[in-house]
Order: C-alpha cells, then sequence, then structure tokens
C-alpha cells in the first residue's frame, strides 16, 4: 500500500477512536438501539413488516459500531507499517542504501 493511503488509513482510524469514545455518539447509539427494542416489543402480534422493520434498525446500529471499529483496527495496522516504513528508510540512510 503507498505511505498516501497508509496516511489515509491512519488518520480514518485516529477519527474512528475518537467517535467509538464519544460519549454523545455512544449515548445516541444506545438510546436508539433502546427505542428501537421497546418499539419491537410494543408490535401487534400480526405486525410482522413492522418488527422487521426494527429489527433491521437495531442491527443496522451494531453494523456501524462494527465498521468503526474495523476502520480503527485498519488505521492502527497502517500506523504500524509507516512506522516500519520510517525504519526502514532510516536504517537505509544510515548504511548508505539508497
Amino acid at each position: 500500500m503507498s505511505e498516501d493511503r497508509l496516511s489515509r488509513a491512519a488518520a480514518a482510524g485516529v477519527r474512528a477512536r475518537s467517535l467509538l469514545e464519544d460519549d454523545l455518539l455512544q449515548g445516541a447509539f444506545s438510546a436508539l438501539e433502546e427505542r428501537y427494542l421497546q418499539a419491537w416489543r410494543a408490535t401487534a402480534i400480526d405486525d410482522v413488516a413492522a418488527r422487521e422493520t426494527l429489527f433491521k434498525a437495531i442491527h443496522v446500529i451494531g453494523k456501524v459500531r462494527d465498521h468503526l471499529g474495523s476502520v480503527l483496527s485498519n488505521g492502527r495496522l497502517a500506523e504500524r507499517e509507516l512506522r516500519e516504513l520510517v525504519e526502514l528508510a532510516e536504517r537505509k540512510r544510515r548504511f548508505g542504501i539508497l
């Protein structure tokens, strides 16, 4: 992967970490999840369509969290690769291998 792509992935990882640690966003996720669960429990027995819609909504919240976690993990890997590239360039410079 190019250094530019690694840098963008690392920056996205930092932003994802910030979002995952943000109390307001996590509170919003929790509040929505709770509302959807309450609405799901309150559906009429024959209202299959409403239950399906609420089920999907609850799962979307989890998918967003999972996606942010994936971006965070990819960012950490990108940071590690960037550090390795810098270390390799430094070793080459030290030993005159350019």
